[in-house]
């Protein structure tokens, strides 16, 4: 006997073309993140989530390791449309003028960046017991103070002892960051320096098990630092009753021009609707809003720039 070969082999096109139209129904992005361990790659699957949610099923993001923003922009020249990486806007002016870790490795691709929208900034905080009696950096004289290894915070904090004219008058401990908490509870430092979007995971453990003081900068050890202001909410942490002025590194969505409009749109749009389901997956989207788009000091994908001239979010002209 032989088989019904036609029937099946029908069938079996017909199954195929379904597939075929579900793929080319869905967009298909590429969201360069940052090291699987941190917060900003636990956004980039947050932002997975809420884009897939958000856009019914057509957008579907595929959250990639990255080893730093620098990789990050360094794929731009391999990549195609579908690329989505994070930076700081600082590192793609770097690129696209060829400069510091991008000299003699330039590339036309660096021109054609674009972004799309903000995410929470890499935030600076100064976190100490309030045993230490320290509310502001001249009273760091005399304290014990860890800042980790080989992260930005380490860097950073490191450049804000030497430019408040504290080298030398505070003993740095020599510990990984993740020690830091239980350092503090136990006595062993005064206080400690992480960055990082806020409320940071690390300071919200330590207010809660111990008091501690976060430092607010005035307005000149702001400006000696050339890094952005921001202000961590009256309430972030417990026993936090006011405001904290400190400094940013803000960190910026991008693609390139590869990208077509109504994609970049989309995604840019799917984002800012998606942004209180965000505020209810982690607390650290509640320090996004349109106040950050200043800190774009590149172009804004076209796409983009559609959706916020529709939401009435203001963009400068450098911006389009």
């Amino acid at each position: 006997m032989k088989l019904p070969v036609k029937p099946l082999v029908v069938g079996a096109v017909l199954c195929l073309a379904a597939t075929a139209s579900t793929w080319a129904d869905e967009i298909r992005i590429t969201y360069k993140s940052a090291k699987s361990a941190s917060s900003y790659y636990q956004m980039g699957v947050q932002i997975a989530q809420a884009m897939k949610i958000g856009s019914n099923g057509e957008v579907i993001v595929t959250v990639e390791e990255s080893q730093g923003s620098v990789q990050n922009v360094m794929e731009v020249k391999a990549r195609g449309a579908d690329y989505v990486f994070t930076s700081p806007p600082v590192l793609v002016k770097l690129a696209q003028e060829g400069k510091a870790m991008f000299a003699d490795k330039g590339d036309g691709k660096f021109d054609d960046i674009r972004a799309l929208f903000p995410i929470p900034s890499l935030t600076m905080q100064f976190v100490i017991s309030k045993e230490a009696a320290v509310l502001k950096f001249s009273q760091l004289e005399g304290k014990k103070l860890l800042l980790g290894k080989g992260s930005f915070g380490a860097r950073e904090g490191a450049k804000y002892i030497k430019l408040f004219g504290l080298e030398g008058k505070v003993t740095i401990v020599d510990s990984e960051l993740s020690n830091a908490v239980s350092a503090l509870k136990n006595g062993q430092i005064d206080g400690f320096v992480t960055a990082g979007s806020w409320p940071a995971p690390n300071v919200v453990e330590a207010a809660a098990s111990t008091s501690v003081n976060l430092i607010s900068m005035d307005g000149e050890e702001v400006k000696k630092t050339k890094r952005t202001r921001m202000v961590i909410p009256a309430g972030t942490y417990t026993g936090q009753e006011d405001d904290v002025v400190t400094t940013s590194l803000p960190v910026i969505v991008y693609t390139t021009t590869q990208m077509d409009d109504d994609t970049a749109y989309l995604l840019t749009k799917t984002f800012w609707a998606q942004r209180n389901e965000l505020i209810q997956a982690a607390a650290w989207w509640k320090g996004v809003d349109d106040q950050l788009m200043v800190n774009i000091t590149g172009k804004l994908h076209p796409g983009a720039i559609k959706f916020y001239k529709e939401a009435g979010i203001p963009i400068a002209k450098n911006q389009q």
